[in-house]
Parts: C-alpha cells; sequence; structure tokens
C-alpha cells in the first residue's frame, strides 16, 4: 500500500469553493478508481489549510490516479484556490 499526505494551503476566502471541488473530485476518486482506498480531505485549526490522506493499493494505482482525466481537470480548479504549491509526501506502508 501506498499513503500519500498532502497538506494544501488556500486563498482566504475561498473555502467554499475549495471545498465544493474538493467533494466532487472525492466523488469521482471513490467511482472511478478501484486501486484507491482512501481519498479524505481533512480541515486543520488554520482555516486556510486542510490535509488530504489518501491510500492507494500501490504505485500503478497512484499513477493511474495522478494521470485521470477528473483528476487532470479538477485539479486544475483547485489551483484557482490554492496559495501555493501543495506539500505532498507518499510513503510506503509496512
Amino acid at each position: 500500500m501506498i499513503g500519500v499526505i498532502a497538506k494544501l494551503t488556500i486563498k482566504p476566502g475561498t473555502n467554499a469553493d475549495f471545498e465544493a471541488t474538493m467533494k466532487a473530485l472525492q466523488a469521482r476518486v471513490q467511482a472511478d478508481e478501484p486501486g484507491n482506498k482512501l481519498y479524505a480531505l481533512h480541515k486543520t485549526d488554520d482555516p486556510n489549510v486542510y490535509v488530504m490522506l489518501e491510500r492507494y493499493d500501490d504505485q500503478a494505482a497512484l499513477a493511474a490516479h495522478r494521470a485521470a482525466p477528473h483528476f487532470r481537470e479538477l485539479g486544475r480548479k483547485l489551483g484557482d484556490y490554492l496559495a501555493g504549491k501543495p506539500d505532498v509526501q507518499a510513503l510506503q506502508e509496512i
């Protein structure tokens, strides 16, 4: 299994639009990516910082996620709300 932790810092005041876009992406990932086992957005104490927790069967499933048309389409929309580059860590489960 591959675990991914993505810290996303958004522009102030974009929370509602960001969360709506993330919910749309979550629905597509869960419906269209059989190798994905978890794709969950979490709020932090900072209203402009979110953490996405992801889990994939293997590296191929993670690569399929990153190449998926819905990820590319909705990922571009998410870029409108981000205040900087996401901090992403991919981890091998033991």
